[in-house]
């Protein structure tokens, strides 16, 4: 078969081809089995919740570098318990923007002033919608340059803009988009914590990744009291602040006393004693505090100006008056020119225009230096107004503001702006959003905004049915919140007739039904209803409206709770069976004779067989011992004789059942001979009384045994049981190793191996002939090698010195070949049917 050679270009291809297919195939076997995670466990998260085991070790797991290894106190863990607790619960984890459940594959974010947790969607969308609702007056002159902030919606904490969650992180902010495991807190990574404790200490969480506050910082720090006079002690770091309560000391602010508080934190208050003090200006004296000593009283200070001629009109102050604000040069109402005058004359005007820009900012005043304001602008002019879409003349102080209303939309893009002359800058919409909330139950006090609403800040009482219990919940939760299980008893009064009914817990809707035992008195035997209460059944009623047509539905049936009558009773009663076989407890009610559906099992007249009547009523003859006799109205036996039959005998018993003994088989049976060839014909009653050796003769067909012995030979036994003896005297014949010698021995005796025949020197003549001629002939063929081996030497020399052919024939040497070379291959089969006919002919003189 010829084998098929492929390119390595197309082997490379294949290569490529499958390992593509094994990557495909991969893939979508991972897709699959993450496909299959993802819904056990939000199927676990939002029906079952996870189990209680479980949940219990990942807890022990999260905080057991802080109870082992630094002896941390448990119950500073219970604040983060109860985070870690609720991050297991089915449904206590809620996003309140969205109101629905976290569940533990949705990306989700965690406020840092809360600890709240959001999906991150729903806090992204709400970031956005803050920021908008802060920046959307557009009358602010910075309104795209701020970085406004936006509030968490639970603790209103503020984060910047830039602060705004793109990506989802685990708690403590190590690994980007943490993996779904089942044996970690949701959304955690399972590593160590490591965030900085609040407030700063320099140490860091031990706990692993975890949802919730850090617990207080568990290391050992050495550390002294507040006022540095008792020795330093060992402490928790969270509490190394400590007070030894002795007097704290420290000089307070006003220099005179000390601080007579025990030793205390921050700094000391103010000294609580009053004295008497002056005021900054020292016209007051007053019982002040100590601690603040420097007061102003209302008195203007009086004191008289370096120049001499006017006084200090500053109300009561520390250090100099300064200067006289008269004095130096000073110049006229206009700014035009000074005068160096003394500080008891005024400055004169200066008789040129007032020159100075009008309130309008445009035109300039026309009168002469004068004191006081400028008048107003009253020229006319061609004037816009606010709105840029109507022009009119009129005086400059005066604002020109038309008629026209606004007709854009504000921001919250529901209403017009509706205000007059409006210029473009239309204001935040003051109306009220009035939308229903997310709850169903109140409507939005905001100010009409774009956007979501806020979620409903109210709460509402979830309550069981007597009031007791209760459970806050956001509103509108109402609805899906089942009421809390109460642990007080129901008091309703029982609807059946009994006069208590069983202890049961608070609970909705009508009572559970009543599984008190009746106790009723029976009328017709007297005993007491053991059932449960059957006074309000609920019993379903069928049939009793008819449909009109095909078309209509047939309606659903109706229950009816109804008072059943008390069943049967059921008391037990030992009654006797029709046949006398058992003694059973039968029901009150069904008292009386009864068959218990055996077999009846009497003997009958036969002594072989019992009536197989079922249990039946049976007349017992007086004066019969026998109580098992069958009577008249048991069955009467019409069967064969069912006794067994001897060991052997295949023949049933021809008689009809009868008591006792058979009689014995005389019918004949075929049986094969102890060789298996010839059939015999025996009574059948010899061969069952037969022993074992009237057996083996009966079976004899007195023939030779037909079985062959393994050395060969048949056995001279006659017809025989079992195996064949081991004793053949038959002659055989035997030869010697070289099989030149031959004689006749008895069977047996060869074949145990007792006699042998040995070579004698004759063969020993013959085998060292035959190994002579081997070795002749070897040696010959030996020969013969080494003479072509030289010959196709000498030919390849002659090649290599480069003759001519002629001359190569010329220089050749004949060389003569033997006869053993010329006929060795004729003579070698001649000689070896030469040595076989010599060995024949000696062996046959031999015998």
């Amino acid at each position: 078969m010829e084998s098929v050679s492929v390119a390595p270009e197309e082997v490379e291809r294949r290569e490529l081809m499958s390992q593509r297919k094994f990557e495909e195939i991969k893939k979508a076997n991972q897709a699959a089995a993450r496909k299959l995670v993802e819904e056990h466990f939000n199927s676990s998260s939002e029906d079952e919740g996870d189990d209680e085991g479980k949940q219990g070790k990942i807890i022990a797991n999260t905080f057991i570098t802080y109870t082992t290894q630094t002896d941390g106190d448990t119950r500073e863990l219970e604040r983060t318990k109860q985070y870690v607790n609720e991050a297991f619960q089915a449904g206590a984890m809620t996003c309140l923007i969205c109101i629905a459940s976290v569940k533990r594959n949705q990306a989700v974010w965690s406020c840092s002033g809360c600890f709240c947790i959001f999906h991150m969607p729903c806090i992204q969308k709400w970031a956005k919608d803050s920021q908008f609702l802060v920046s959307s007056p557009l009358t602010d002159d910075d309104f795209g340059k701020r970085d406004y902030p936006w509030p968490c919606p639970k603790c209103r904490f503020e984060y910047k803009r830039s602060e705004t969650p793109n990506r989802y992180y685990c708690y403590c902010g190590k690994v980007e988009d943490p993996p779904l495991d089942p044996w970690l807190v949701p959304h955690s990574c399972g590593q160590v914590c490591e965030r900085e404790f609040k407030p700063s200490c320099g140490h860091k969480c031990l706990l692993l990744c975890h949802p919730g506050p850090c617990p207080p910082c568990p290391k050992m720090v050495t550390t002294t009291c507040y006022c540095k006079k008792a020795k330093p002690i060992p402490r928790r770091c969270s509490a190394k602040e400590w007070s030894c309560q002795l007097q704290c000391g420290r000089k307070l602010l006003c220099g005179q006393h000390k601080c007579e508080n025990p030793c205390h934190a921050g700094n000391c208050q103010p000294c609580p004693r009053v004295s008497r003090q002056k005021c900054v200006c020292g016209k007051k004296v007053a019982e002040r505090s100590c601690a603040s000593p420097l007061w102003h009283c209302d008195q203007v200070c009086g004191k008289t100006l370096p120049c001499g001629n006017h006084t200090c009109e500053q109300i009561c102050h520390v250090g100099a008056c300064g200067e006289c604000p008269r004095s130096g040069k000073r110049f006229c109402p206009c700014q035009k020119s000074k005068f160096s005058l003394p500080c008891t004359e005024d400055v004169p005007t200066c008789g040129d225009s007032c020159d100075k820009v009008l309130e309008c900012g445009i035109h300039r005043c026309s009168q002469r230096c004068h004191r006081g304001p400028c008048e107003t602008c009253r020229q006319e002019v061609e004037k816009h107004c606010r709105c840029g879409k109507h022009t009119k003349r009129m005086p400059c102080h005066k604002p020109y503001l038309c008629e026209t209303k606004c007709i854009k939309m504000r921001d919250c893009q529901k209403h017009q702006c509706r205000r007059k002359c409006c210029p473009g800058n239309c204001p935040p919409c003051d109306q009220n959003c009035g939308r229903t909330l997310g709850c169903r139950n109140h409507k939005c006090p905001s100010v009409c905004h774009r956007g979501s609403c806020y979620p409903c800040p109210e709460t509402v009482d979830v309550k069981c049915n007597c009031g007791i219990t209760k459970v806050t919940v956001p509103c509108g939760r109402e609805r899906t919140t089942r009421p809390p299980k109460c642990k007080e008893l129901c008091s309703r009064p029982p609807t059946c007739h009994h006069t208590s009914q069983e202890k049961h817990r608070c609970h909705f809707g009508s009572c559970p039904p009543c599984h008190q035992p009746c106790q009723k008195v029976l009328e017709k035997c007297g005993h007491l209803c053991p059932a449960s209460c059957h006074d309000q059944a609920l019993i379903k009623q069928t049939g009793r409206y008819q449909p009109t047509g095909p078309w209509e539905q047939p309606s659903e049936p109706t229950f009816i709770q109804t008072t059943l009558p008390c069943p049967p009773c059921q008391v037990p009663i030992p009654m006797e069976c029709l046949g006398k076989h058992e003694i059973s407890p039968l029901p009150c009610h069904a008292v009386g004779p009864y068959s218990c559906k055996r077999v009846c099992g009497r003997t009958l007249d036969c002594k072989n067989h019992t009536c197989m009547k079922e249990c039946h009523k049976v007349t017992v003859i007086d004066g019969c011992p026998d109580k098992n006799k069958a009577g008249t109205e048991c069955f009467q036996c019409e069967e064969g004789c069912s006794k067994s039959r001897p060991l052997g005998c295949p023949h049933p018993c021809v008689l009809p059942c009868h008591p006792g003994e058979c009689p014995p088989c005389v019918q004949m049976l075929r049986i094969k001979c102890h060789c298996k060839i010839t059939s015999l014909y025996v009574e059948c009653r010899k061969i069952t009384t037969a022993d074992i050796n009237e057996k083996n003769l009966l079976s004899s067909c007195k023939n030779q045994c037909p079985k062959e012995l393994p050395c060969g030979h048949r056995c001279k036994e006659m017809c025989h049981p079992g195996e064949c003896p081991f004793n053949c005297n038959q002659k055989v014949k035997l030869r010697c190793p070289c099989k030149r010698i031959k004689k006749d021995l008895q069977c047996n005796k060869v074949r145990e191996n007792q006699v042998s025949i040995e070579c004698d020197a004759t063969c020993k003549e013959m085998k060292q002939k035959a190994s002579e001629i081997k070795e002749a002939e070897a040696k010959a063929a030996l020969e013969e090698e080494k003479r072509r081996q030289q010959a196709e030497l000498e030919a390849f020399e002659n090649r290599l010195k480069g003759r001519r052919k002629k001359n190569r024939k010329r220089d050749e040497v004949a060389v003569e070949l033997s006869l053993w070379q010329k006929y060795k291959y004729y003579l070698l089969p001649v000689c070896g049917v030469v040595l076989v006919v010599f060995a024949w002919s000696i062996a046959r003189d031999a015998d």
